[in-house]
């Protein structure tokens, strides 16, 4: 008898287990593995790789300007400061070359999204006390240098960055972005990067945004249109504006300065007597 009731309890465990074995997924799910996940762009892998210090460390990159900051001395009586805020478009435009004589301040960061230059806009933007601030900014963004990001995210970074200047009494140019281009070896993968339909979204965007707080002159916002004067007949940048289909040459950076300098007076107003 008792044989038989070991024998019983032997075939129930052998039931159970294989009841079990049966519940069980026949290919375990894969485990995460460490490091950074793959976009399917080797460019942009190999520059968020790159960058992990500073995403770490410093996300908006204060240390970048924190120096110059403190030492730029505070507006002078009369004088119409202007701050140029961006990323590597604004970084590398050499402003005193394209504006000889002006009061503009160059606080571009190559590589930026606008959720790392939210980080910075208070140190460098108002607390330099400008009269006017030109942000150009969001096609990292599209890209994705600092993660994946919806448009309406890019939107909402946007507004939050006008809404903080306009609480400091300092008056908002939104640029455009800029188009880009796939006609040279270099650009292609910058391209591949930043998809042109969603530039046009973001722009369609930026202009509504300002022509609806234009209604409101306390929190006017002009929009500087770049887009328009460097697109081709194919929507592209002109390939003779750009040698990597993103960042403008000095022929591109030409067509832009004088826009840039009719906006700024536009939004100042007429000299006072």
């Amino acid at each position: 008898m008792t044989m038989r009731l070991s024998a019983v309890k032997f075939v129930s465990v052998v039931v159970l287990a294989i009841a079990a074995l049966a519940q069980q997924p026949a290919h375990p799910a894969p485990q995460a593995q460490p490091g950074i996940p793959t976009s399917g762009f080797a460019g942009l892998d190999q520059y968020r790789a790159s960058r992990i210090a500073v995403f770490t460390d410093d996300f908006g990159q204060l240390t970048r300007y924190r120096d110059a900051n403190a030492a730029l001395q505070a507006p002078a009586a009369g004088e119409n400061r202007v701050v140029f805020f961006g990323d590597s478009i604004t970084d590398i435009w050499h402003l005193d070359e394209y504006f000889p004589g002006k009061f503009y301040v160059n606080r571009g960061i190559g590589g930026q999204t606008t959720p790392q230059m939210l980080v910075r806009f208070r140190q460098d933007v108002i607390d330099l006390h400008p009269k006017v601030v030109i942000i150009l900014a969001g096609t990292n963004d599209i890209a994705g240098n600092t993660g994946p990001m919806r448009l309406e995210d890019i939107e909402a970074n946007y507004a939050s960055m006008a809404e903080l200047a306009r609480a400091h009494d300092i008056k908002v140019i939104y640029s455009s972005m800029l188009p880009v281009h796939n006609y040279t070896p270099r650009s292609q993968d910058l391209f591949a990067q930043r998809s042109p339909e969603k530039i046009l979204e973001l722009n369609r965007w930026l202009k509504s945004y300002c022509s609806t707080s234009s209604n409101d002159k306390s929190n006017a916002c002009l929009y500087l249109d770049y887009f328009s004067a460097m697109v081709d007949d194919k929507g592209y940048l002109r390939k003779e504006l750009a040698d990597d289909g993103l960042h403008p040459n000095p022929a591109g950076y030409k067509i832009m300065a004088p826009l840039a300098q009719s906006a700024i007076e536009k939004v100042l107003g007429p000299p006072k007597p």
